[in-house]
C-alpha cells in the first residue's frame, strides 16, 4: 500500500432518496498511489458513492476533499479538471464516431476547445490521441465506428479516453463487467499496467474477486451504504463476516454488482 500523501478524503458522506439512505455515513481516506477496491452487494451505495464522487449527485451531508480542496459542492466538469477521471459500469462512447475522435473529443474537453470539434476535429491533437490509443491496446483499431469495436475493446476505449484527462486519480465502475474470461484478465493486466505507467491512484468497484484480488491493494465493503470493513485484499479475504455476506467460501465467489 501507498505511504504518500493524502489524495482523496471522504467524511461522513450521506446521501438519501425519498427517505432510503443509499449512502450513510461514508468516510474513507485514499493514499496516492493507492489502489483501492470498494465492493459490496446490489444496494450497498458503491454507484452512487462514485456518483457523488464525480459531483453527478451532491450529498446530504458530509465533506468530500479531492488534495485537502472541497469538491462536494462542484460541478462535474470542475472536478474533472482538478484530476478526476471517471469510467462507468456500461461503456459510455460516441458509437458512430471512431475510436481516433473519441478521444480527440475527450482531448478538446480537456483543454476546453470543445468549440472547435467539428471544424477541428480531423487535424487536432491526432498524435496525442494516436498514442493514448496505442497505450491501450487500441493501436491498429483507430478508424472505423467505435460502436463495431468488441466490448473488451470498447473499455479499452473508455479507458483511452479517461487518460486524455490528464488525470491523477481514476475511478473506474465495474471494468470487467460482462467480459468473459481471457479478456477479464486482459483489462486487469492494463490497468496495472496504466496506474503503474501514468503513476495513478485507483478507485474502483468490482463484482470480480479475482480482479479485485488481483488490482487492489486495499478494499473497502460496503454494506446497507455503510462501511462494513476495510483492509488489504488479505484480511478483506480472511474476515469471516465478509465471507459469509458476500464471498461465500470459494476462491472465485464474487460480490454483487450494482448500486
Amino acid at each position: 500500500m501507498s505511504s504518500g500523501s493524502t489524495v482523496l478524503e471522504i467524511r461522513e458522506i450521506a446521501k438519501q432518496f425519498a427517505g432510503f439512505r443509499a449512502v450513510d455515513g461514508v468516510s474513507l481516506c485514499l493514499r496516492e498511489g493507492e489502489r483501492r477496491a470498494l465492493i459490496g452487494p446490489n444496494g450497498a451505495g458503491k454507484t452512487t458513492l462514485f456518483h457523488l464522487l464525480c459531483g453527478w449527485l451532491r450529498a446530504d451531508s458530509g465533506e468530500i476533499l479531492y488534495r485537502g480542496q472541497p469538491i462536494h459542492n462542484l460541478p462535474v466538469h470542475a472536478i474533472c479538471q482538478l484530476g478526476l477521471a471517471r469510467t462507468f459500469q456500461i461503456t459510455s462512447i460516441f458509437a458512430q464516431l471512431s475510436p481516433l475522435q473519441n478521444v480527440q473529443v475527450a482531448l478538446f474537453a480537456r483543454d476546453g476547445r470543445s468549440y472547435h470539434l467539428i471544424r477541428r476535429a480531423a487535424s487536432t491533437d491526432v498524435e496525442e490521441a494516436a498514442r493514448l490509443l496505442q497505450d491501450v491496446g487500441l493501436g491498429r483499431s483507430r478508424e472505423g465506428p467505435s460502436g463495431l469495436l468488441s466490448y473488451g475493446d470498447q473499455k479499452r476505449l473508455e479507458l483511452a479516453i479517461a487518460l486524455a484527462m490528464r488525470p491523477t486519480l481514476l475511478l473506474l465502475d465495474e471494468p470487467t463487467a460482462g467480459m468473459e474470461a481471457t479478456a477479464r484478465r486482459d483489462i486487469v493486466a492494463l490497468v496495472r499496467r496504466l496506474c503503474e505507467e501514468h503513476a495513478l491512484t485507483l478507485l474502483f468497484c468490482e463484482h470480480d474477486m479475482d480482479a479485485v484480488f488481483s488490482i487492489a491493494d486495499r478494499i473497502t465493503v460496503l454494506h446497507q451504504g455503510q462501511v462494513l470493513t476495510e483492509g488489504t485484499p488479505e484480511e478483506v479475504r480472511n474476515n469471516q463476516e465478509v465471507r459469509t455476506l458476500y464471498l461465500g467460501t470459494g476462491a472465485g465467489a464474487v460480490a454483487g454488482g450494482g448500486a
